[in-house]
């Protein structure tokens, strides 16, 4: 499944944040289930505009704490 993610870059809240609450909501909502695969971090952090090192450090936030 395609997933659509979106980052305000006019927002304070920073990018990281943004795109683990948007994760987070797939997740709560059962739109994200197990074993569904997730974009690339190359691939998203290409279409969001940051750094791969940003949507990296999401993923491994996120793996840690049992998510992904």
């Amino acid at each position: 499944m395609e997933y659509k993610f979106h980052i305000d870059k006019n927002c304070s809240t920073p990018y990281h944040t943004q795109i683990a609450e948007q994760i987070h909501l797939l997740i709560h909502t059962g739109q994200l289930r197990p074993g569904e695969r997730m974009p690339t971090v190359r691939s998203l952090a290409v279409d969001l505009g940051v750094n791969a090192n940003t949507v990296a450090r999401v993923y491994r936030d996120l793996q840690d704490r049992g998510f992904l």
